[in-house]
């Protein structure tokens, strides 16, 4: 394929995703990689997007790294108290205490985003050594944050009572408050670039991340993932697996992951969405991560 032509079929892939975001009623940002060549396609690739609970994954590498070195044992267990839960998915909604291992907190952290999970496990890890090992492999500009913090500064921005859930009191706040919180706010909550994260998932899938068994590890738990309504949209193909983490908060609508195929080739890809609503159910949304995700996919893979 010559220069010309490559530029304008990058061209055209630019015109698909912005009417894909148009008609979901959003804007986009998009960064894929070819796993194997390091060939990148990116629209709007390098802003600076809230990560949501994309911000997992990094907590997950350094529980597998510590697993991997011997500096925490797996199998150990850990009591997911009423300190920790606040209604969710998982662990977060359970009526009473919940004993697991250290692994299985990093199971249900990536597969369901169970925030009260995620909680437990950064306390275990430590947000200093997951803030270490993200700086020393390049990324310090990749945030993250416990969910608890991040909630409470939504209880404080918008005068909520501290004792309440957080989602029964949110109800009642006009849209228009929702999306100027500043859990929207790349700037006040944890962030980074889609050109960032696809790179993580890079080290990640290449082993370059950490000890080869916790890199292993981290593909494994997110290849199980239960949502099927993003990234997979996209790829419906019997043979293809995914591998991704969702990122979901009021106007946010993200996910990333690795795509492979049956003929061996593999693509990191992460779509990250600002929408025009608070509302909880957003299915155009949802559709337009996968068809962007395969828009930039599929561009690549015609490349090669």
């Amino acid at each position: 394929m010559t220069t010309a032509a490559r530029t304008d079929s990058a061209d055209q892939v630019h015109t698909v995703l912005a009417h894909t975001f148009a008609r979901a009623g959003a804007e986009g940002f998009v960064h894929a990689r070819d796993l194997d060549t390091g060939a990148e396609f990116g629209h709007g690739a390098d802003t600076r997007v809230v990560l949501a609970s994309v911000f997992k994954i990094p907590i997950a590498l350094e529980y597998a790294r510590q697993a991997a070195a011997g500096d925490l044992d797996p199998a150990s267990r850990h009591t997911v108290t009423a300190a920790y839960r606040a209604g969710g998915s998982g662990t977060d909604g359970c009526a009473d205490d919940i004993e697991m291992s250290a692994r299985d907190l990093a199971f249900m952290m990536m597969t369901i985003s169970d925030n009260a999970a995620t909680d437990l496990l950064l306390d275990i890890v430590g947000p200093d050594r997951v803030r270490s090992t993200l700086d020393g492999l390049g990324f310090p500009g990749f945030g993250f944050s416990s969910c608890a913090a991040l909630d409470d500064d939504i209880r404080r921005e918008l005068a909520l009572a501290p004792e309440r859930s957080l989602d029964d009191q949110l109800a009642g706040v006009p849209d228009e408050r929702l999306l100027a919180l500043r859990a929207c706010a790349p700037g006040s909550s944890p962030s980074s670039t889609p050109r960032e994260v696809t790179a993580l998932l890079a080290a990640i899938w290449r082993d370059e991340a950490g000890p080869a068994s916790a890199c292993a590890e981290v593909r494994d738990i997110m290849g199980q993932q239960v949502w099927q309504h993003r990234l997979v949209s996209g790829f419906p193909e019997a043979g293809v697996r995914t591998a991704g983490k969702t990122g979901t908060d009021f106007a946010v609508r993200n996910e990333a992951g690795v795509i492979g195929f049956p003929d061996g080739k593999r693509y990191a890809v992460g779509v990250f969405l600002r929408t025009s609503t608070a509302a909880a159910r957003q299915p155009l949304a949802d559709r337009a991560i996968g068809r962007a995700a395969r828009a930039a996919v599929d561009h690549l893979r015609a490349a090669t």
